[in-house]
């Protein structure tokens, strides 16, 4: 169990936002730079050109298909794919979300045999049988692709979070890991106590075989039910998630007030929250420090004022050199694209180039190209190349 190194990261993570004073931003929030932040960042300009592709109502997530198409989902429950330089076609057979909030269509990827069995991985926000109810879902389909566009067939649900009241905090991001099983973000619906109970789903990291089954290498497998599906816990809304070159996995979750953390994941490990955050609650009630439970695992970087962390990649491209190796998160508040430096365990955020507008999703094209989805109606899809 790493500890907390709270006095480097206040060294190092805390750089752009030592000259601003705290920000009092919610989840998801229309927060923008403070002055110095904007003035600091003006005096470096940025390290690409950004030319727009497409443009999207309200995108959450993208990726790439192996001849170069791109599948995009946007939240109202519409699964687009785009032919680069073409126009954006409609998907048919996705379920029906529960759009408000944060809720709505989530995260697609890919199976890692998909050149042989064209299966896909979505995940949304269901409606609960009872009124103003809903959980996250995972399903796995398969895609039928058309000269008009295309289908989903064959969909099967393979995860579900409780229904429960409320619109925030569903998480819902996808990834395949080195070991080919399928990882899940699980946010904890904004009820907080259920992210430190392992009967729960809620704030915790889910790992399951393809199908929905459970490995039984998992930490608390032996537990059986819901337990044996958590890697980690003690998680609040995470919202990015990657593999590095090392096979190490690394998340993004966003903070209360202040506090959004970049946390290596650990299995087993208890991330603390809610009894430990480096942020209080938005009326201003303080929480207890990571320093105080060294117990518990603390953030390998944190931000405050926020950045409202979205979309994640981690760089293993040629275009951009310098990026090697780097994690690439979009900002929603900060309204940029943040790029963190890693060294072995430990990570630090190493610049921050502004974009003027919420960014959404972050993801590497085929060429190593950076692609940005900005959020919100009428959102852009913006290609990254070197100047």
């Amino acid at each position: 169990m790493k500890r907390s190194t709270l006095s480097l990261l206040c060294c190092t993570v805390l750089l752009a936002a030592s000259a601003a004073p705290a920000m009092a931003a919610q989840d998801d929030s229309q927060g923008a730079l403070s002055a110095a932040q904007t003035d600091a960042q003006a005096v470096k300009a940025n390290p690409f050109n950004a030319a727009e592709v497409a443009r999207f109502n309200e995108p959450w997530a993208m990726t790439f298909l192996p001849n170069g198409r791109l599948l995009v989902t946007e939240k109202r429950g519409v699964l687009k794919v785009l032919t680069i330089g073409g126009t954006a076609q409609t998907i048919t057979g996705v379920p029906a979300v529960a759009y408000g909030g944060q809720g709505g269509f989530g995260d697609v990827i890919l199976h890692p045999s998909y050149a042989t069995n064209g299966l896909i991985y979505i995940s949304y926000a269901e409606k609960g049988s009872a009124s103003g109810t809903a959980g996250a879902t995972v399903a796995r389909a398969k895609l039928n692709l058309t000269s008009t566009g295309g289908s989903l067939s064959n969909l099967q649900i393979i995860w579900r979070q409780p229904k429960l009241s409320g619109s925030n905090h569903y998480g819902h991001r996808l990834a395949f890991g080195p070991d080919r099983k399928l990882w899940i973000t699980s946010s904890e619906r904004q009820k907080f106590d259920p992210a430190q109970d392992l009967n729960s789903p809620l704030g915790k990291v889910i790992r399951l075989n393809d199908d929905g089954s459970v490995p039984t290498d998992n930490p608390f497998y032996s537990r059986g039910g819901v337990a044996a599906t958590v890697w980690s816990y003690g998680h609040r809304n995470l919202l990015g998630i990657a593999f590095d070159a090392q096979n190490k996995l690394w998340i993004h979750e966003m903070g209360p007030k202040g506090g959004d953390e970049l946390n290596l994941i650990e299995r087993g490990s208890n991330y603390g929250w809610p009894l430990v955050s480096q942020g209080d609650h938005y009326d201003g009630t303080p929480i207890p420090r990571h320093s105080t439970r060294p117990d518990l695992n603390a953030p390998e970087a944190w931000w405050n004022p926020v950045i409202a962390p979205a979309g994640f990649v981690i760089y293993s491209g040629t275009r951009f050199p310098n990026w090697s190796g780097s994690g690439l998160i979009g900002g929603l508040a900060s309204q940029a694209l943040v790029r963190v430096k890693f060294n072995g365990n430990t990570a630090a955020e190493a610049e921050r180039y502004p974009m003027g507008k919420r960014i959404r999703e972050v993801e590497q094209g085929p060429n190593g190209d950076v692609w940005l989805l900005e959020d919100g109606t009428n959102a852009r899809l913006l290609r990254l190349t070197p100047l």
